[in-house]
């Protein structure tokens, strides 16, 4: 749809810093949590000793999330957003240099202490992390920004775990010093960076904030309730932590039970996992065409049951070789269907949660969105805690296997997805246009992102050519839209769903149904009152003949009550499309002459509202459309 690559934000300075901050930042703490482990094999203390570690990390690590989530929040809305990071960065220095004397000393209670600071820097730096990119990303550019942001993680995070689980063995009686020495070093990297990142001004400068944790973290999650979109993505964010949870804290005992193998082989098929999980993540832009296109998020919990499915299918047993390296395992019967279904899991996951984050900062105010961060952060480490619990009920007290928890999960994923679409029939309205509109069209976009307004109200007129213009309109511009149709397109089967789902405005000719041509004029009103996007169809009517039909006065009404911007649309080469009145004879629609026809949508500067016309706009959409009808 565009020439624009979003690898091209990674040279410029509003999104670059942010990026490397918030990578620096997940690499250095996996390092340090790897690095704590590390120490206990250097130690050689026993088993019982380090089994007890990888139980109390994880809790000492999310108890701040619980705790100090809703007053991080208000606080990443009250500051200004840089000098934010700059604290927190520079408060991960002081953290690490007490984390280097537990290295140095050798001393458990001072590293578990650091990882529990390390826990309150990174509940505090959450509700930025996430906060900040829709104040230095255009909308469009909000799913290639959290493409590129969590594929940054997943790959900080993977890297990051194995460095620190190296650093011992590879270093050997230098590995304290090693360990402290590379902590400090990340911290005073990150914090040298985050001085590089532009301003970015705060949400609520004159928020008052509330000290008193319980009552605010309630107070914070009845805010993320107030959309139901927005609840139900922030459920489906949460569900993507539960998953992935669920998933890598089975891995090490799966590489050694089921696959034959040892450490090496669990870091082999963690980096499938995360691997995975980046190329999803960074596919995302490609998939939406630079919208916010939450339709991808059934494609990714499709995708992410099947290839758990499939995984149970693949290794239900117990593996025939032990002591495998990862040349080992590949060398085995079966294992390249396990290398898929890995990188499947992986990239599907990120297919689904990359645009359930881009709709939470889409459509929540600027104002509040810190502190719906921070409700996600408390919402997602509930999550986390009911994985790890769960993933204990079902092997110690139900016997289960790991394939067999692994065949529950997918169940289990497939009934959660249907029980988000249903709730929120949105999800799969988009999916079923996503899948229409890209199955049977190329799109190209002249001007869309240049000329529609990022917020506010404006009016989009546009040319009428096809039943499908609606979908293909909707799915150019970046922001939701609510179109005005003629109400016999509203009715037809299977499309009527998706347009009352995306809540369309249908409308008739005063001679058909007046009652209706006046509920649809105030609604047309209401919404643009609202300050959302409306598109109508000026010519009243499809095409007969591919030429566009003068403009009727209705948008001179709109304009008269509610004289907001006008955006002039027009779609090319959809007269050829066999949903267009080119060929009616004997009751036919004429198929198209090409499969996925190319096809074309140009946007010119808004015009004033109030200084317009129809037969203005009339001429501005002919001369967008040009010759190709």
């Amino acid at each position: 749809m565009s020439a624009h690559n979003q690898f091209a934000l990674l040279r410029q300075r509003r999104f670059l810093p942010f990026f490397i901050v918030q990578a620096l930042g997940a690499f250095n703490d996996n390092v340090y949590r790897q690095a704590i482990i590390g120490l206990l094999f250097y130690l050689g203390v026993s088993t019982e000793e380090r089994s007890l570690y990888t139980t109390l990390a994880p809790a000492i690590f999310i108890a701040p999330y619980f705790l100090f989530s809703a007053l991080a929040g208000q606080i990443a809305e009250k500051l200004e957003k840089q000098r934010l990071i700059v604290i927190t960065t520079t408060m991960e220095i002081v953290i690490m240099s007490l984390a280097a004397i537990g290295f140095l000393t050798q001393s458990m209670p001072v590293l578990l202490l650091a990882l529990f600071a390390t826990g309150v820097q990174s509940t505090l730096f959450g509700p930025v992390k996430y906060s900040v990119l829709p104040s230095i990303l255009k909308p469009e550019e909000l799913t290639g920004g959290n493409g590129l942001v969590e594929m940054g993680t997943s790959i900080s995070i993977l890297s990051g775990m194995m460095l620190g689980g190296l650093i011992f063995q590879v270093a050997g009686s230098y590995g304290p010093a090693t360990a402290a020495a590379t902590v400090i070093a990340l911290a005073v990297a990150g914090n040298a960076v985050a001085r590089l990142i532009p301003r970015v001004d705060a949400g609520a400068p004159e928020l008052k904030i509330n000290w008193n944790p319980l009552p605010e973290s309630l107070a914070v999650l009845r805010m993320a309730k107030k959309q139901i979109a927005v609840r139900n993505a922030i459920l489906g964010v949460s569900w993507f932590w539960f998953v992935g949870t669920l998933l890598t804290s089975q891995l090490p005992t799966y590489a050694e039970v089921n696959l034959g193998g040892g450490s090496t082989l669990y870091l082999f098929a963690l980096a499938l996992f995360s691997l995975g999980t980046g190329t999803g993540s960074l596919l995302c832009e490609k998939l939406s065409g630079r919208i916010v296109e939450i339709g991808l998020v059934p494609l990714g919990s499709i995708g992410m049951t099947a290839f758990m499915l499939d995984l149970y299918f693949a290794r239900p047993d117990a593996p025939l070789a032990a002591g495998l390296d990862v040349a080992g395992f590949l060398r085995q019967p079966g294992s390249g269907r396990i290398v898929i279904d890995l990188l499947g899991i992986g990239l599907f996951t990120g297919v689904f949660v990359v645009p359930l984050f881009a709709l939470i900062q889409s459509r929540t105010p600027k104002s509040e969105m810190s502190r719906v961060f921070a409700a996600l952060n408390i919402q997602n480490s509930g999550f986390i805690v009911l994985a790890a619990a769960c993933g204990l009920v079902a092997q110690r007290v139900l016997g289960w296997s790991i394939p067999q928890l692994f065949l529950a999960l997918a169940i289990a994923n497939a009934l959660v997805a249907l029980w988000i679409f249903t709730l929120v029939p949105e999800f799969l309205m988009r999916f079923l246009s996503w899948i229409m509109v890209h199955a049977l069209y190329r799109l190209r976009v002249h001007g869309v992102e240049a000329h529609v307004p990022d917020e506010g109200a404006a009016l989009i007129v546009c040319n009428h050519v096809s039943y499908m213009d609606a979908l293909i309109l909707s799915a150019t511009i970046p922001r939701p839209v609510r179109f005005v149709m003629y109400y016999r397109i509203f009715n037809i089967p299977v499309l009527r769903w998706i347009f009352r789902t995306a809540r369309a405005i249908p409308i008739a000719s005063p001679k058909e149904d007046a009652a209706l041509m006046q509920r649809a004029f105030d609604e047309v009103d209401a919404a643009l009152a609202a300050g959302e996007l409306v598109c109508i169809f000026p010519e009243g009517a499809l095409s007969v003949d591919g030429s566009i039909a003068p403009f009727k006065p209705g948008v001179e009404k709109i304009l008269a009550r509610r004289p907001v911007p006008v955006v002039p649309m027009a779609l090319r080469g959809m007269w050829a499309s066999m949903w267009s009145r080119r060929d009616t004879r004997l009751g036919r629609m004429r198929v198209p002459r090409r499969f996925r026809a190319h096809i074309q949508v140009a946007a010119a500067p808004a015009v004033d509202g109030a200084s317009t016309g129809a037969t203005q706009l009339e001429a501005q959409v002919s001369g967008l459309r040009g010759e190709e009808a």
